[in-house]
């Protein structure tokens, strides 16, 4: 017999640990999902990339014949910002048929919804291909949670596709740009301000690369759906006091690349480009995702949205990056969407809110894409 979750008052729930990165301190909602989750019969492992940085995989079912779908997400959310909230941001609050958090739409709605599916579904998994529920601390800084995972196969399993429940209004997305962060610092010699032959200023070959990048040509033509890479170099520093030649300079540079495009030869090129006088390091490196919109699964994953949302869903792209672009590729380049009840317009913002609607729907579609999957 399914068992029903009441997914408002469980993503209530969720947003009432304060999960905010830094530091994060998942330990205490993995915890508490883990609980949940293995009184409906799931096996459950939780793993910690750092003390406290807390995530936990969590399967029921399995067979020879296929893989299993998975489920994934994050726990941590991002802080409150320097604005005021008009709701308390971890009391769950509900008003004009929102629900009010750090974390309603970015994305605890989306955990919740993903784990009242599973719950209702439990029962009837065994000798199924079965579902995974993965949910990874510390992606907002960087998707360390995945990161971590993707490393150690024994602990992450195998799926045979991918959803993770990130903001889109239950909109399927099948790709996003990639993300590959790198510092860059440049060094010279210290001397009098009055006397700057005697020393090597840094910050002139800071700027020299920073020219040369704006420049950069990475020489791939545009993808049809997600378009060009980006280069952004968005912080830089350098010097400590006026009257003194800088000996360092370090900057970051943000770029956003598209599929087909290899961060390791992406890493040559800009080191060649740039050459001796800039020391590269890379701080994230994260894959685009993409999934042709005709394969087989995004249609079949359509089919089901049609008659749930009203209308056939038109598949998209977006420019920012997730823990698919970790989990994909750890799972051998399954097909994957990013899709869950969150508003992407809200993530991040002063007094979050998340459709209430938009949970239950949310239910309803991963109910029927794993009962789908597993013949149920």
């Amino acid at each position: 017999m399914s068992k029903k979750t009441d997914v408002i008052e469980l993503t209530r729930k969720l947003i009432r640990f304060n999960t905010i990165n830094p530091p994060g301190n998942e330990g205490p909602c993995a915890e508490f999902l883990g609980d949940l989750l293995a009184s409906a019969g799931f096996a459950v492992r939780f793993h910690e990339f750092a003390p406290g940085r807390t995530g936990l995989v969590a399967r029921r079912g399995g067979c020879s014949e296929k893989k299993p779908l998975c489920l994934a997400g994050h726990i941590d959310t991002v802080p409150l910002g320097g604005a005021s909230w008009r709701t308390d941001p971890f009391g769950g609050e509900i008003a004009g048929g929102k629900l009010y958090g750090r974390g309603s739409s970015d994305m605890k709605s989306g955990i919740a919804a993903a784990v009242a599916a599973g719950i209702a579904l439990a029962d009837r998994l065994d000798s199924t291909p079965g579902l995974t529920l993965v949910f990874v601390a510390g992606e907002e800084t960087g998707c360390e949670g995945s990161a971590y995972l993707a490393t150690v196969p024994e602990e992450l399993g195998e799926a045979g596709a991918l959803i993770v429940a990130e903001p889109t209004g239950n909109i399927p997305i099948i790709g996003h740009k990639g993300a590959f962060w790198l510092d860059a610092v440049t060094c010279g010699k210290s001397a009098h301000g009055s006397m700057p032959e005697k020393g090597e200023n840094a910050i002139y070959k800071a700027a020299r690369a920073v020219l040369k990048l704006e420049q950069f040509d990475f020489g791939i033509a545009p993808h049809p759906y997600l378009g060009r890479p980006t280069l952004n170099v968005g912080v830089i520093s350098g010097g400590v006091n006026i009257n003194s030649v800088p000996d360092r300079t370090a900057f970051g540079i943000d770029i956003r690349t598209v599929p087909g495009l290899s961060h390791d030869a992406l890493f040559r090129r800009l080191s060649e480009a740039l050459g001796d006088e800039v020391m590269l390091s890379q701080s994230v490196s994260v894959e685009g995702l993409w999934t042709e919109p005709s394969h087989p699964w995004i249609e079949s994953v359509c089919e089901t949205l049609t008659p749930i949302l009203g209308e056939r869903p038109e598949v998209r792209t977006v420019s920012y990056f997730t823990d698919a672009g970790y989990l994909m590729p750890a799972f051998g380049g399954v097909p994957s969407l990013i899709m869950g009840p969150g508003e992407a317009g809200m993530a991040h913002q002063t007094d979050e809110y998340c459709f209430l609607e938009k949970i239950g729907q949310a239910v309803e579609i991963y109910t029927q894409i794993v009962a789908e999957w597993c013949g149920l």
